[in-house]
């Protein structure tokens, strides 16, 4: 063997990938497919929704187009460390709808050696970031941007469009108030 030869060998590190775009983008089939993917390799998942998104299923993550995968309902990010102490995978979805605390939380899973998957809006509807995602997206080692297509041109998308009159930063919903819109058609709302 050569005796110049080093090998290194690395301690089993976590990280932190986060999934952002606009509604209707693809971000939570991107995170099922990632989920689904460390299923095969047979890592051991948790994925975890905050309370306020009962949508589509009260105890699943749903995407738009009925793709869907078994989750916790949590209320606070700060569950996630007490109900993943054996997952080596965890995954998040909708991130916007938690505290700023998230970033701490994620931040200390990849530290601890997991591999943590967050999906949620970069933007709210007037195109301005969307809490706690930018601090994320410091923090990450791997950032996927989603795009939608634009329901007026066709192009692709990457803004979300209220079309209800509700007025609330947080409003949740699907196409019965949102629709993904090009930066020329989105409509800036006060």
């Amino acid at each position: 063997m050569n005796e110049h030869l080093q090998i290194r060998t690395f301690k089993k590190t976590g990280h932190l990938e986060v999934i952002c775009g606009s509604m209707f983008s693809g971000k939570t089939e991107e995170l099922i497919r990632r989920i689904r993917r460390a299923e095969i390799a047979r890592q051991r998942v948790k994925v975890f929704k905050p309370k306020i998104d009962n949508r589509y299923s009260e105890f699943s993550i749903v995407s738009h187009s009925e793709q869907s995968y078994p989750s916790e309902v949590i209320e606070n990010a700060e569950e996630m460390l007490e109900k993943s102490f054996d997952a080596e995978v965890i995954g998040v979805d909708e991130a916007q709808f938690f505290e700023n605390n998230l970033v701490q939380v994620c931040q200390s899973l990849a530290d601890a050696g997991r591999r943590v998957i967050v999906a949620g809006l970069d933007q709210d509807y007037r195109a301005f970031p969307f809490e706690p995602m930018p601090q994320l997206l410091a923090v990450a080692e791997y950032i996927t941007k989603t795009m939608a297509i634009c329901v007026i041109c066709g192009a692709p998308a990457n803004r979300t469009q209220r079309v209800s009159k509700e007025s609330d930063r947080v409003l949740v919903g699907g196409e019965n108030h949102y629709e993904a819109r090009c930066r020329l058609h989105h409509v800036v709302q006060e």
